[in-house]
């Protein structure tokens, strides 16, 4: 037999009424331009439940230049196509909706673009002047605005990405496809997209197209994961090229500089400064040493979270670990410290780096959920007791700061998604069903949704292997309140270092509520060590519920948030020359396997 020179894949998915069919018209079309050895036809069959393998496999006994490319389970249509494709013997690779909507007049036009050398992709189109497509509006409006969108957004030339009708050479597609991501219906726009992106040359020709039954498109689950993988594409080709560590550093420090710009416009900074001076030192020290009490307990808890994972370490060392992380996150933007620890560990005490990123999203979930609590029961207290009012609150996040607003509504969302989590936890323990892929599988189908799906489903699993052991999950939650208490314990003996005129029981009250809303507020990473935001949300909320001015609440928040990052400092500073970590190479190297924190 002379050498394949062309291969045609039909994707087959619940397909008996129409495949012989459909098979026969196919190798009738390739047969009147080209030679009958010189093709082949492969039916990517894509775990079927009806007769379709049967009838795949019965049409390959029948005519050799049949192939029938079976799958038990179902791979979604781009990845049944990735998969025939890879099997394909021809140089000149090419597929089309088995339902035959596409006009088979244009077959030889499609192939010959590609096998011709003049064009490395070729598209048939609907979209064009010249097509000729009869489509009702339920699938055309939804159609021209997704492609719309994908033409905005990728800057794809092309304006119909999805006609399923497409030719490649072979080499190109070979390349292409380490790249692309999506196994289902995105897979075509991915592809279309990479290739223009790439350099190689894309041809899309008019076709006449008609509808031939029901759309197997599900309009609202697959709409929205191909709109999902529009924006995974668009980040990952236009944005995250673009954040490396100088630009990260530059857009943290000039939002920085900015808010503090804007500072006079709110507050008099005279004042402030001069409130600042006046603060008692031997408090302020106290304040410090208080925090550093704090230390040895986090070391503590991660080597509690760690054994619950099967990795016994020592206190020293996961403490001054934790030490070098933190530091990391407050030198660095977008809280990269935090894959600074599972280098650490990696490196020097051999521990996974899966281990290491799922021990510090437990320490993540107890931290969020310490803080919600604390903020909650004493924000119920302060509205129960009486001991301060909150009418004035209300006002004061109307009236007040644009940081503040925004620190305490960031601090609001944050705390509402740390219930909601654990409660989704929760629920997904004590079902059999696996709760977090089946509602993925309702929002979205695609690859991307399926590895999201993946890392949620080991976090849970992580998280409930701590929550399993009862006598774990009292200490790490005892440890958790005592941390943030001796937290909140520091930022009181600042507050008093300024000689506010409240009740000790006022300002034990506020100050809990404060700070805890702080720490929440500076969880996401919009600053380098929550900057501007844990002050914001502190000062909003202290002149809202209590008599103390804004320049000295602003004032008590930025010495209590510089003591703690001092500390923080000079611990890291420590345990960077007592463990030998460069925290440069240790950000650098964490940050590579943060995208596949699988690899060991």
């Amino acid at each position: 037999m002379s050498p394949v020179a062309v291969s045609v894949v039909l994707p087959a998915y619940d397909e008996q009424r129409t495949l012989s069919a459909t098979v026969e018209t196919t190798l009738d079309t390739l047969g009147s331009f080209l030679p009958d050895d010189s093709f082949e036809l492969l039916v990517a069959e894509d775990g079927c439940t009806d007769d379709t393998p049967e009838i795949a496999a019965r049409l390959a006994r029948e005519d050799e230049r049949v192939r029938h490319v079976h799958s038990d389970e179902r791979l979604g249509r781009g990845g049944a196509l990735t998969r025939a494709f890879r099997a394909a013997r021809g140089e000149t690779l090419a597929y089309f909706d088995t339902d035959l909507a596409t006009d088979m007049g244009h077959l030889e036009e499609l192939i010959t673009s590609v096998r011709s050398g003049e064009y490395d992709v070729a598209t048939g189109s609907r979209l064009l002047a010249a097509s000729d497509a009869e489509r009702p509006a339920n699938r055309d409006v939804p159609s021209r605005v997704y492609n719309g969108l994908v033409r905005l957004f990728l800057r794809s030339s092309v304006h119909d990405h999805q006609c399923g009708f497409k030719a490649f050479d072979r080499a190109v597609l070979d390349d292409l496809l380490t790249d692309v991501e999506d196994d289902h219906w995105f897979w075509d726009t991915e592809l279309l997209v990479r290739a223009q992106r790439a350099g190689y040359r894309v041809r899309e020709f008019p076709v006449d197209w008609t509808p031939k039954g029901d759309t197997k498109v599900d309009f609202v689950r697959d709409v929205l994961g191909m709109g999902s993988g529009v924006l995974r594409t668009w980040w990952q080709l236009a944005v995250a090229p673009r954040i490396t560590r100088r630009v990260t550093l530059v857009a943290g420090t000039l939002l920085t500089l900015f808010a503090v710009a804007l500072m006079p416009q709110y507050i008099d900074i005279s004042r402030m400064l001069a409130e600042i001076k006046t603060a008692d030192p031997a408090l302020v020290i106290a304040a410090a040493l208080v925090y550093v009490l704090s230390w040895p307990l986090r070391g503590g808890r991660y080597r509690d979270i760690l054994d619950e994972l099967g990795y016994t370490e020592g206190l020293g060392f996961l403490t001054g670990a934790v030490f070098i992380s933190q530091t990391g996150n407050l030198v660095f933007p977008a809280r990269a410290g935090d894959a600074v620890r599972a280098y650490v560990v990696k490196t020097r005490r051999r521990v996974p780096y899966p281990t290491g990123f799922a021990s510090l999203a437990v320490e993540r979930v107890f931290d969020l959920l310490t803080i919600t609590l604390l903020a909650g029961v004493v924000l119920i207290g302060l509205a129960g007791t009486g001991i301060t009012s909150l009418s004035g609150l209300g006002a004061t996040v109307a009236g007040g700061n644009q940081s503040g607003r925004v620190a305490l509504l960031v601090a609001s969302g944050v705390g509402v998604a740390a219930i909601v989590l654990v409660g989704a936890i929760v629920a997904s323990a004590r079902s059999d069903r696996n709760l977090v892929r089946r509602g993925m599988e309702k929002v979205s189908s695609d690859a991307y949704a399926d590895r999201v799906a993946g890392v949620i489903e080991r976090f849970v699993g992580d998280v409930q292997a701590v929550a399993g052991d009862r006598g774990a999950f009292a200490r790490i939650g005892a440890s958790s309140v005592v941390i943030w208490t001796l937290d909140v314990v520091t930022a009181l003996l600042v507050f008093a270092a300024f000689d506010v005129a409240l009740p000790l029981t006022t300002l034990v009250a506020v100050g809990f509520f404060a700070v805890s809303v702080g720490n929440l507020a500076k969880v996401l990473p919009l600053s380098p060590g929550g900057l501007g935001l844990y002050e914001g949300a502190f000062s909003l909320l202290v002149v809202g519920l209590t008599p103390v001015a804004t320049p000295i609440a602003l004032g008590a928040a930025i010495v209590d948030h510089a003591v703690k990052n001092v500390v923080t400092v000079v611990g890291g500073l420590g345990a960077m020359l007592v463990l030998n970590v460069s925290l440069t190479t240790a950000v650098e190297e964490g940050s590579e396997v943060e995208a596949t924190p699988t690899d060991d």
